[in-house]
């Protein structure tokens, strides 16, 4: 399967700003490997292998420990998260999944047990980024792994 369409290539200003804005992401006070979850979570949820086999890698590179990456399907019932990670995880779930509803008082209330204001809006928009590259490289059709070398992600050690 080939690339339908490279948005480096084709819109080289819009994605070097959406590159930057996730970048800034990266440089809040929300944990990477939080920031690690979020991303793999969102990009299953969406069923964007691309971005799925990026952040797996990336988490892998930041220290993440590979039972947790694989429990992250099924967070809710695993042992290996912590209740922040876990409410990070259902934002994000419920950010991704936004049913007719919005996000209930009870799913707020649950998160800013853990997060200030500042983090939940840290938290929202890095939800929000990763879901709009998930829906980017869907439509593109981006190849899982086509991009390792150019993101260093080759230090995962997964082929």
């Amino acid at each position: 399967m080939t690339t339908r369409l490279n948005h480096f290539e084709t819109t080289p200003a819009l994605t070097k700003a959406l590159m930057d804005a996730s970048m800034a992401a990266y440089k809040t006070s929300i944990d990477p490997l939080i920031k690690s979850l979020i991303d793999i979570r969102a990009s299953q949820l969406n069923g964007c292998a691309f971005c799925l086999d990026m952040h797996i890698k990336q988490a892998k590179i930041k220290g993440e420990r590979e039972l947790r990456i694989y429990h992250v399907a099924i967070w809710r019932e695993s042992p290996l998260f912590n209740a922040k990670e876990k409410a990070a995880l259902a934002l994000t779930e419920a950010l991704t999944k936004l049913p007719d509803t919005g996000v209930s008082d009870e799913l707020y209330t649950a998160t800013k047990e853990h997060f200030t204001d500042v983090e939940m809006s840290e938290l929202t928009y890095s939800i929000g980024l990763i879901n709009f590259w998930n829906r980017m490289q869907i439509l593109a059709l981006m190849q899982p792994g086509s991009q390792d070398a150019a993101f260093g992600l080759t230090k995962a050690g997964l082929n």
